[in-house]
């Protein structure tokens, strides 16, 4: 039993983790490709990314005994200061970048075939490439590098930056968790972003009257908290994210904004059916795999009614919520995928229901 009943998602909506979603079918989720060195999976990711950098800052200091960065340790050397590097830092500097670039990418392409021979994988005509990475020149270029070398070992699938920036694209996929129907009438939900480092919630606004397909939803307003900071329990965590719920709510009251008395969860792992998490959690603050842990019925508790409704929470896998956001645009092909590379690599495969 866990520490709040757990209540089943009502008629019409998906469960938690459910293959089966209003405009696709998730074919696999959070795959991991084992090697006898760990996983494979952790060369692609953000994490990898500055441990490459690191490497090079190390052998360049032994040769020049300078280290080009200084004394910055690594977490402070953001996304943004190694873009605008590349574009306007010494020639010696930048190479040093690309370097690192064409490193990641090399590993990044290894992953990408790897992956793409697992059986649920086979046949898969586009990859969507999301993640923290993915909001950067630096990574843009890796995955533009990664799809070369894989053009180059005639391997054709489609390496494509997923549309909305990341941080963005993991709430606005949450529209896609529930029927259409349940965001008539309504000028908004609430949707939550679990990761590694950061949990985010944001108000996104589906637009159903300008488009149908939900390609028109965009976020309304978000708040972000950092809790790899501050470490946190995972009680004094889920505390925080209500608050931010509730306020992001009082925003919306503030603004005349009706909210649809549904919640998307994106979050790291393997989520079962009654919103437990199986595995893959490990990066988050606490245990949210104990028998005795589950956030929806947490925020169910909480949250028991938005507009005078009950309230209907789901939650999925964050890769998958992510990936989700590409929805409207996906009707040109049938099987498709989605890795965010971020604090680890997430992953997912999806399958059209809709043509």
């Amino acid at each position: 039993m866990t520490e709040q009943a757990r209540r089943p998602t009502p008629p019409g909506f998906p469960a938690h983790g459910a293959n089966e979603l209003p405009a696709v079918t998730v074919d696999t989720a959070n795959a991991t490709l084992r090697t006898p060195d760990g996983f494979l999976g952790d060369r692609a990711s953000s994490t990898a990314f500055r441990a490459i950098l690191a490497d090079w800052r190390e052998r360049l200091k032994a040769v020049d005994k300078e280290d080009p960065f200084g004394d910055a340790a690594p977490d402070q050397i953001g996304r943004r200061q190694l873009d605008k590097l590349l574009a306007e830092g010494d020639p010696e500097l930048a190479g040093l970048i690309h370097g690192v670039v064409e490193e990641f990418a090399q590993s990044f392409a290894t992953v990408v075939k790897r992956l793409l021979k697992l059986k649920d994988w086979q046949g898969t005509e586009r990859i969507v490439i999301g993640g923290g990475m993915r909001g950067s020149r630096v990574g843009e270029l890796a995955i533009g590098r990664a799809a070369m070398l894989l053009k180059g070992d005639e391997i054709t699938i489609d390496l494509t930056p997923i549309r909305h920036d990341p941080d963005e694209a993991g709430l606005i996929g949450a529209t896609q968790l529930a029927p259409p129907w349940i965001f008539l009438g309504h000028d908004a939900l609430l949707a939550i972003d679990i990761g590694g480092s950061n949990i985010r919630v944001g108000l996104v606004r589906p637009h159903l009257k300008k488009a149908s397909d939900l390609s028109a939803a965009c976020l309304w307003d978000s708040a972000i908290w950092r809790h790899r900071d501050d470490k946190p329990g995972r009680d004094a965590a889920i505390d925080r994210l209500i608050e931010m719920l509730r306020e992001m709510l009082h925003k919306a009251e503030k603004r005349g904004l009706a909210v649809a008395p549904f919640i998307g969860i994106g979050c790291p792992g393997h989520v079962e059916e009654d919103g437990s998490i199986a595995h893959g959690a490990q990066n988050l603050p606490g245990d949210w795999e104990s028998d005795r842990f589950n956030l929806p019925a947490r925020l169910h508790a909480a949250l028991p009614e938005i507009g005078g409704h009950a309230t209907v929470i789901v939650m999925h896998n964050d890769a998958v919520v992510q990936g989700l956001s590409q929805v409207p645009w996906m009707g040109d092909v049938k099987h498709w995928g989605v890795l965010t590379i971020g604090t680890g690599l997430g992953n997912a495969r999806f399958t059209n229901r809709r043509s």
